[in-house]
């Protein structure tokens, strides 16, 4: 009788864990495409929706929960509707496109130099690209700056 007390007791218990994992995975919400993005693509908000998680997400990569961490994104990878979008699926939008002139400045105190060159290679802000000085035909790397410049510094 003892034992047959106990095992209905454990089983109570663990029903009753087994749905309250259910009801915290169910108040978690994830942020879904809404129709194909393709790669290349921005993500814009008509293009996901907010979902209630109905499944853990124990063992997937990182995944996005929020607008903000997908709005204003690029697609590497095509995102499917209804589809958990992974965090490495996304990448900054380039702030420099390879092949189109910028300008590069170096800026040490008050001294500044500015030229136009050609990146070689597109970059968000903060990455650091090669570019061609457009007169010289020299080489050289510099950080994407916000504005769509390159900075450069002496070595």
């Amino acid at each position: 009788m003892k034992l047959a007390r106990r095992l209905a007791a454990a089983s109570f218990a663990a029903a009753f864990m087994a749905a309250s994992a259910v009801m915290a995975f169910a108040q978690e919400t994830v942020v879904v495409p809404t129709r194909v993005v393709y790669p290349g693509e921005l993500v814009t908000t008509a293009d996901i929706q907010a979902v209630a998680l109905r499944r853990s997400t124990a063992g997937l990569p990182p995944i996005a929960f929020d607008h903000a961490e997908v709005e204003g994104k690029v697609a590497r990878r095509t995102l499917l509707p209804g589809r958990l979008i992974a965090l490495s699926s996304l990448r900054d939008a380039y702030a420099v496109e390879a092949g189109k002139p910028v300008q590069v400045q170096f800026v040490q105190g008050t001294l500044t130099i500015s030229a136009v060159a050609v990146p070689l290679q597109p970059g968000s802000v903060g990455d650091l690209i090669r570019v061609r000085n457009i007169d010289s035909g020299v080489v050289f790397s510099g950080i994407v700056m916000a504005d769509g410049t390159v900075r450069v510094g002496a070595t």
